[in-house]
């Protein structure tokens, strides 16, 4: 089976996403959403840096898109627009996101998004690294465990070369350490997490009594000039934070977050380049990711792998999404997921 499917919006994740679709034999591009004016009416293979023309324009025009009756859209908004998402749930297309949102349960929009998929008779699924496919393989390391005393995932990167500071400044980079801002504001900004967490407790069968939030925040030892930002010396240019699942007074389910901003720092954690999902238990298991370019790689660093690796996990997921049932649906209800119609 094809599918046919619509790109919305061509930024850091869009464009990697664009061009997977483009490439996958299994998918046909029928149609591409562009936010600026400055993009519509471009070919889909110019916002994707390719030499070959698709023929598929990109547009800002929502109603025509929805025309297109595509079996899927792949959202890569930054953030998630709810009022997009209910208009394409209700036009009958599959969603597929990376925008923040994994099922819209802490923006209080998990109801109304089911609802719209029901109505649509379409599903929504959302997903990334992390979180996203990260707390999926945490969750699957307890397939071999006949008991489970807690489950931690933990993302430790220098993302210095990242480039999306709209998206990052919310945790607190460059604020004063005792900014009182800094966990209500780092809380909202990675709100998503909570989802991941609840997505977790499904898979284990378990109803959780609270979900809880913490950070701490590391001084920068000089000021770090990142290119696109600055930070200053003293201020915030490191945090370590984490989101609880608690049971019974434990926190069973721990995903963590420790990113680095600039190479001025006091080391306060040590960094480890990677994912860690970590299962206490009968056996307990250590597994530690990395995500490494193939040989052809030549982009001047190695933030476009995370870009890829951030859509891929979603765009993947189609044939499984439009087969599952209407509404929001998570890890715990598609097949796994591989990369359908790209291997060889």
């Amino acid at each position: 089976m094809t599918y046919r499917v619509i790109q919305w919006t061509t930024g850091n994740v869009g464009v990697r996403t664009l061009r997977a679709i483009i490439a996958n034999p299994k998918y046909e591009l029928v149609g591409v959403y562009a936010y600026s004016p400055s993009k519509a009416g471009l070919d889909a293979a110019e916002l994707a840096g390719l030499d070959a023309p698709t023929g598929v324009k990109a547009t800002n025009d929502i109603d025509a898109l929805i025309a297109l009756k595509p079996d899927a859209c792949c959202y890569t908004a930054q953030w998630p627009d709810f009022d997009e998402l209910v208009r394409l749930l209700e036009g009958g297309i599959n969603v597929v996101t990376t925008a923040a949102i994994i099922t819209g349960m802490y923006y209080g929009q998990r109801e109304r998004l089911h609802a719209a998929g029901v109505k649509g008779g379409v599903s929504l699924y959302g997903s990334g690294i992390n979180p996203g496919f990260a707390d999926v393989m945490a969750l699957a390391l307890t397939q071999v465990c006949d008991r489970v005393e807690q489950v931690r995932m933990l993302e430790s990167v220098d993302c210095t070369d990242y480039d999306s500071w709209f998206t990052e400044i919310k945790v607190g980079y460059g604020k004063a350490l005792d900014d009182p801002t800094i966990l209500p504001e780092a809380k909202e900004a990675t709100a998503v997490f909570s989802d991941a967490v609840e997505v977790i407790a499904e898979g284990l069968g378990m109803e959780l009594d609270e979900i809880t939030f913490d950070i701490d925040v590391f001084p920068a030892t000089e000021d770090n000039d990142l290119g696109y930002a600055f930070i200053p010396k003293g201020t915030v240019t490191a945090v370590d934070a984490r989101w609880r699942g608690w049971k019974n007074g434990k926190d069973l389910i721990v995903l963590r977050t420790q990113w680095l901003k600039g190479k001025h720092w006091d080391e306060a954690f040590e960094l480890r380049h990677g994912y860690i999902m970590e299962v206490d238990g009968r056996p307990t298991i250590r597994n530690h990711f990395m995500l490494m370019p193939d040989p052809d790689w030549n982009e001047p660093n190695f933030m476009g792998l995370g870009m890829i690796a951030t859509g891929m996990p979603a765009l993947n997921a189609i044939p499984g999404v439009v087969a599952a049932r209407p509404g929001v649906v998570t890890a715990n209800d598609i097949p796994t997921v591989g990369a359908y119609g790209l291997a060889g």
